[in-house]
């Protein structure tokens, strides 16, 4: 399997997430060893895609530096990764990325119209070879050895509306786009409404977020899958892991995981001896599990 791009530019524009304001966002074709990279067209700055590059994970997965940024990169990153696209020019004119739905699909359709271009340099993969863990009271996160592309996410939230959820999902873009790629991000009334006090989620509506008050989901339309939560949890880690720049091959685990231990093991794991890169040659065991992975996309 090659290196992907999308085969012609695309856009869209929708709502960030904190600010509320229209974003433009343009998504254009790169050259094969460029890796994913943004561009802040408001000010003619370029940010690329890393771990190092995360200036902040409180509310979302943001990156920069001092004085530019782009917040809530995770659900887009989520789909590039699904749809093995690993060249990528991302042109903003704000701070976020539009919130859309609060899932991933709606980037999904945008590569769908794009379409994915298959480039001339051989694809690369890493290779978890040791348990890399955070742990922090009581949460955890975690990359083991694998043969697979595994996310195993464990919830437990003390609502009546959610409590504990597991999920196991072994990774296809197939598998992404049924199971994974409609859940959307949620939060609670009470949190909304203070983050709205200090000038955050102005943007946030019942249409691009699950919400839920003191008893239960208040949306009109209810949930889309029976354990959206968890299920949206596995897609932001998706997206978090995306930073380490290649698919990978080995087993997330996570029990109560964020943003930010997302980033502090991607962060462990680039300065430990616990992976290797693995060129996918054809007929290697590399192509075949990308083969099957990203057949769909």
């Amino acid at each position: 399997m090659r290196q992907r791009t999308i085969a012609k530019s695309v856009e869209l524009v929708g709502i960030g997430l904190h600010k509320g304001v229209p974003v433009r966002m343009r998504l254009e074709p790169a050259e094969e060893n460029n890796g994913i990279v943004f561009f802040r067209r408001d000010k003619n700055r370029y940010i690329p895609l890393s771990p190092e590059r995360v200036v902040d994970t409180k509310m979302a997965t943001v990156i920069g530096d001092e004085d530019v940024s782009i917040s809530t990169i995770e659900h887009l990153m989520s789909a590039l990764y699904s749809y093995g696209i690993d060249n990528l020019l991302i042109v903003l004119d704000n701070d976020e990325v539009p919130i859309m739905d609060g899932s991933a699909i709606c980037y999904c359709m945008l590569l769908d119209e794009a379409g994915i271009k298959e480039q001339s340099a051989p694809k690369r993969l890493l290779r978890v070879t040791k348990r890399v863990e955070i742990e922090e009271d009581g949460k955890f996160v975690s990359l083991l050895p694998s043969e697979e592309m595994v996310f195993d996410f464990t919830i437990d939230f003390d609502h009546p509306a959610i409590g504990k959820e597991h999920l196991r999902f072994n990774f296809t873009t197939t598998n992404y786009l049924k199971e994974i790629a409609k859940a959307r991000t949620f939060g609670f009334l009470k949190e909304v409404q203070y983050l709205r006090s200090i000038g955050l989620a102005k943007g946030g509506s019942l249409d691009n977020a699950v919400v839920l008050d003191d008893h239960g989901v208040i949306n009109s339309e209810g949930l889309r899958y029976k354990d959206e939560f968890v299920r949206h949890k596995i897609l932001d880690a998706i997206g978090d892991l995306s930073l380490l720049g290649m698919p990978i091959m080995g087993e997330y685990r996570s029990f109560a995981g964020s943003h930010a231990l997302n980033h502090r093991l991607t962060v462990k794991l680039l300065d430990s001896d616990a992976y290797e890169i693995v060129e996918v040659h054809k007929e290697s065991y590399a192509q075949q599990l990308m083969s099957r992975a990203y057949a769909a996309g």
